[in-house]
């Protein structure tokens, strides 16, 4: 019965075995991650009364560069049908609500809300609003844009928190 059980053994042993020896761990490089594309280089201007995305020269891909490219083609003549409603509008700055990573905490893709900080003392139409949060927009990471003008002589007055797709 011995020569059964060793035989049994040895078949058992040739079933489970594949065939392949084992390796130590090997390294194939980093694992998979999703990556948030960085706004273009392109702003919302106006043509026939409705938003349209038109080339701007940045200086980089940032917004504070898209939205400075936005107000300067403001205070320029434009040609070609394309217009802005943000004419005596002055761009001042901007303000991410994001809060600091803390020590522990994974890093991941986030979204927050951006405050535009701009100054003028016309009327903001939904048109100027639109090409404010709609090329802030661009960068994925930004839910929400707030909009805050700043006044000179009198307290600052919130435009609200926007999206792109409530303005178009």
């Amino acid at each position: 019965m011995t020569a059964v059980r060793a035989l049994a053994l040895v078949l058992l042993l040739a079933l489970t075995a594949c065939g392949i020896s084992p390796t130590d761990v090997q390294d194939r490089g980093n694992a998979p991650t999703i990556k948030i594309p960085p706004p273009s280089k392109t702003i919302f201007l106006i043509r026939n009364g409705k938003l349209a995305l038109e080339a701007a020269d940045v200086e980089n891909e940032t917004v504070a560069s898209l939205l400075s490219a936005l107000f300067a083609a403001s205070s320029e003549p434009l040609d070609g049908g394309r217009d802005t409603a943000l004419r005596g509008f002055t761009y001042l700055g901007i303000k991410d609500s994001l809060n600091p990573v803390q020590r522990d905490e994974v890093q991941l893709p986030r979204t927050s809300t951006l405050t535009v900080y701009i100054r003028g003392d016309g009327t903001l139409t939904k048109l100027g609003l639109a090409q404010i949060v709609c090329t802030a927009q661009q960068d994925a990471a930004y839910e929400m844009v707030k909009v805050i003008r700043d006044n000179a002589n009198r307290p600052s007055k919130s435009e609200g928190q926007h999206t792109c797709g409530e303005l178009k």
